[in-house]
């Protein structure tokens, strides 16, 4: 796959687009019941009538609950043997996000099975993937840490609406406010269709972080795949942290949607980072707000490892 390729030219649509007006932050607005911005619905109806393939891959998370690290471990689990043997394009182009590729309907990628990358809540994924009984990859991350990390990719992210002071910050992720609506919903939501939906599997961060080996072991599991030891050590090499950073600076290097003087795309990836910007007040009513909007779930999240 050259720099050419369709699917390239499909990113650079959707970078070109969207730098029509990135001189002033958008508004957000509701869609469908969910918090949104026009970045994500001009589209709708190319997402909504998307023709899913029988092998297609679906990577699904809340914003910054590792996407582009889960992208990462599976496109090198199918496709590491090839992405080692030529110049790569880069991971926005090897996973192409769901919402933003105006050109998905001329089947622009080339891989097969096809990896595919979204933020919806599972009520908005399009109905042609349940059709087609796709694989579908949920990353879940605990709360604190998302806001954190949602906090600074707001601050640096051209195309995201301004995130305002911190204080504020905590009140829109407790009231659905941020782009892609509730993470409790978001969550919640995805927890629950894998329960009648066996084509789902239902991963966290913090298990991802605590020993990846695992989790890859599961993931292969789930995806029907057989590397060997060596192949596994390899595909955790070039997912680790510090090798992504490394890798996204080519990516990013003509990116001028993120401003990384602002706040760096790849910033810290751990669990616990939370602890640095809550105050104990802070802490304690996000604790007491947590417990109110979690208590009918068995979904459990480490805050901690």
């Amino acid at each position: 796959m050259t720099s050419e390729s369709p699917v390239r030219t499909c990113y650079q649509q959707a970078l070109s687009y969207r730098r029509q007006d990135m001189a002033q932050k958008p508004r957000t607005f509701k869609f469908e019941g969910v918090t949104m911005t026009h970045y994500f619905t001009d589209n709708w109806e190319k997402v909504k009538n998307f023709k899913a393939k029988p092998d297609d891959v679906v990577i699904a998370t809340y914003p910054k609950a590792g996407t582009t690290w889960m992208s990462e471990i599976v496109d090198q689990l199918f496709f590491g043997e090839i992405r080692r043997e030529s110049s790569s394009p880069s991971i926005f182009d090897r996973v192409p996000f769901l919402e933003f590729c105006e050109d998905f309907q001329t089947e622009s990628l080339l891989t097969s099975p096809r990896l595919i990358k979204t933020h919806l809540p599972v009520q908005l994924v399009p109905q042609s993937f349940w059709e087609q009984n796709c694989r579908m990859i949920y990353v879940a991350r605990n709360p604190k840490d998302i806001m954190v990390s949602y906090y600074h990719f707001d601050r640096m992210n051209k195309i995201q609406p301004d995130p305002g002071a911190w204080e504020e910050y905590i009140d829109k992720f407790n009231t659905g406010q941020l782009v892609f609506g509730s993470w409790y919903d978001h969550v919640q939501g995805w927890w629950e269709k894998s329960r009648s939906y066996s084509r789902i599997c239902y991963v966290f961060f913090e298990d991802m972080r605590e020993d990846p080996a695992r989790e890859i072991s599961r993931l292969c599991s789930f995806l029907g795949l057989s590397p060997n030891e060596t192949q596994k050590k390899e595909v955790l090499r070039k997912t680790g942290f510090e090798e992504m950073k490394k890798s996204m600076a080519d990516a990013l290097s003509n990116n001028d949607e993120f401003d990384e003087s602002v706040s760096p795309f790849m910033r810290k990836g751990i669990v616990g980072d939370w602890k640095n910007h809550f105050t104990v007040a802070q802490n304690e009513a996000f604790n007491e707000e947590y417990r109110k909007k979690m208590k009918e779930s068995d979904l459990k999240f480490k805050m901690e490892i």
